[in-house]
C-alpha cells in the first residue's frame, strides 16, 4: 500500500498570550465568586495575591477589561463589574482590539493632525477657553491619581471644535468609540497620564500662538506617544 505524503505541514499550536491568561483567570474568579453587574472586585493588592501575579501585571489586565467595557475602573472605588461575559467572547474581543490598533493610529494621525493645524488657523477666544478648561479638568484628574480620561476626551473634542470643520468633526464622531479604546489603554501605562497632559499643553500653546505647523507637529508627536501601548502584547516567556 502506497503511503500518502502530507501536502501541508501541521501548524504549531500558538501559546496563549500573557494578557489572555490573565483575563481568563480574572473571568474565572468573577464566576467562582458569583459576582454580577454592579459588584466591585477586590482591591488590587488582594486580587493580585489571590491570582498569584504582581500588582503591575494585574493593573494591565484590568485596563484590558476596561477597554472592552467589561469593568469600569473608578478612582477611589475600584473595578466595578459592568457585565459578566463568557471567556471566549472576551478573548476574541481583545484580539480584535489589538489587531485594529494600527489602523486606529493611522486614522488619528490623518484626522487629528489636520484638525490641530486648522485649530491654530481658525480658533476663537471661546475655543481657547474650552481648550484651557479641558486642560484644567485633566490636570485635576491626574493630580487626584486617576487616568485623566475625561479631561483627555474633552481636550481632543475642544481641538476638533476649534478647527471649525463640520466634515472632519463628523469623521471624528464616527471613530470616537475606537479612539476611546486606545485612550483607556494608553492612559493605563505607568506615567502616561502626566506625559499626555504635558503633550496636550504643547498643542494648546501652538494653537494659542496661531502656529499651524507647530500645532500639527505637536499633535503628531502626541499621537506617536499615545499609540505606544505595549499593554499585554508580549507573548509569555
Amino acid at each position: 500500500m502506497t503511503r500518502k505524503t502530507p501536502t501541508q505541514q501541521i501548524s504549531r499550536v500558538a501559546r496563549p498570550r500573557l494578557y489572555e491568561q490573565l483575563v481568563e483567570q480574572l473571568m474565572d474568579y468573577v464566576e467562582s465568586a458569583e459576582l454580577g453587574p454592579g459588584d466591585t472586585l477586590p482591591a488590587e493588592r488582594d486580587l493580585a495575591e489571590r491570582l498569584g501575579v504582581s500588582r503591575a501585571t494585574l493593573a494591565q489586565a484590568l485596563v484590558a477589561l476596561e477597554v472592552l467595557g467589561v469593568i469600569d475602573v473608578q478612582h477611589g472605588t475600584g473595578a466595578v463589574l459592568v457585565y459578566r461575559p463568557n471567556v471566549p467572547s472576551v478573548l476574541r474581543g481583545l484580539r480584535e482590539h489589538h489587531s485594529r490598533l494600527p489602523e486606529i493610529v493611522e486614522a488619528r494621525s490623518t484626522l487629528e493632525v489636520k484638525l490641530a493645524e486648522l485649530a491654530a488657523e481658525r480658533r476663537t477666544d471661546e475655543d481657547l477657553q474650552a481648550i484651557d478648561e479641558a486642560l484644567d479638568v485633566m490636570a485635576a484628574e491626574v493630580a487626584s491619581g486617576s487616568k485623566g480620561a475625561h479631561g483627555d476626551e474633552l481636550f481632543h473634542r475642544a481641538i476638533t471644535a476649534a478647527a471649525h470643520s463640520g466634515v472632519l468633526a463628523q469623521l471624528m464622531t464616527f471613530i470616537a468609540g475606537m479612539i476611546l479604546e486606545t485612550r483607556l489603554e494608553s492612559l493605563g501605562q505607568p506615567g502616561r497620564p502626566e506625559q499626555s497632559l504635558a503633550s496636550h499643553r504643547k498643542i494648546a500653546d501652538a494653537v494659542r500662538a496661531k502656529d499651524p505647523a507647530a500645532a500639527a507637529a505637536m499633535m503628531l508627536e502626541h499621537i506617536d506617544l499615545v499609540s505606544d501601548v505595549a499593554l499585554l502584547h508580549q507573548d509569555p516567556a
